[in-house]
């Protein structure tokens, strides 16, 4: 689940530290425990549906297994019921975007996969209070060429990304590094949604932008932890809403990918916190 750009301004009970006029979110050595241990349980999530992921499967299904596994392990779905506006609760455990949507795709009993789709699988289960927040873009059978290489890409772009975290680096390293990727593969980055500080709260600062200029941006310093979670398109970057206020899709109907970890950042670098082991 991801927040766009004007739409971060959710409290947080973890500690603050000010330098100047910003903000940072620092997690304690026991806090970044606890969000790997959440995020440890939604990559087995992920792990979990895998294997669900075939022509014929609904999107509803996936959802379902998800909400099961999920009770089963005494974790409950951040997702569910989210309502950032107060309006428009979210009506289901996790995102399923296939194909030309870029993000927050609303499982559905209608929605059956083929082969050739993509599906992007986005989970956060909330494990002792804190939420474990990541996703994968899967191939649905025999995937076309151009389908491959997106997601083959946007991977890459998740790591790169991943790669420009270190302690006294900027935010802006991070989207420099992602952009720079996607668009020498002739790729876009989409603009219109962010990554983002998680703990205890499911969105706080900092937003962390996908593409941007190196050197730029909030200083990153040990115990930050934030998604990064890269959406990358096979078109124009734009994006439109549906009408149900969550969907987001390409303007021109072409493929969008996605994937995300959550990190930690060391003073040494970077630790991914959304891995199976």
């Amino acid at each position: 689940m991801i927040k766009t750009n004007h739409d971060m301004k959710e409290e947080t009970n973890l500690k603050r530290e000010t330098m100047g006029s910003e903000s940072m979110v620092l997690l304690s050595r026991r806090e970044v425990e606890k969000m790997r241990q959440a995020g440890r349980l939604a990559a087995q999530l992920l792990d979990h549906l895998e294997p669900m992921v075939q022509p014929g499967v609904t999107t509803l299904e996936l959802n379902d297994e998800a909400e099961r596994w999920t009770q089963a392990h005494q974790a409950r779905s951040a997702p569910l019921a989210y309502d950032p506006s107060g309006k428009n609760p979210f009506p289901k455990s996790i995102c399923t975007s296939v194909n030309h949507v870029i993000c927050h795709g609303i499982p559905s009993a209608r929605q059956v996969l083929k082969s050739g789709d993509i599906i992007n699988i986005d989970v956060t289960p909330i494990l002792d209070g804190y939420h474990g927040d990541t996703s994968r873009t899967f191939l649905v059978g025999t995937p076309s060429p151009i389908a491959k290489q997106l997601v083959e890409v946007t991977y890459e772009c998740l790591m790169r990304g991943i790669d420009a975290v270190k302690p006294g680096g900027k935010i802006g390293d991070i989207g420099s590094a992602i952009q720079a990727h996607a668009e020498a593969q002739g790729f876009s980055v989409v603009r219109d949604f962010v990554g983002h500080g998680v703990g205890t709260t499911f969105h706080t600062e900092p937003q962390v932008p996908h593409y941007g200029q190196q050197g730029k941006g909030k200083k990153l310093r040990p115990g930050m932890v934030f998604t990064i979670e890269p959406m990358i398109n096979e078109g124009t970057w734009e994006a439109r809403m549906l009408e149900d206020g969550w969907t987001a899709v390409t303007a021109d109907g072409k493929l969008s990918a996605q994937f995300e970890h959550t990190i930690a950042v060391t003073t040494t670098g970077v630790e991914i916190l959304t891995l199976p082991d």
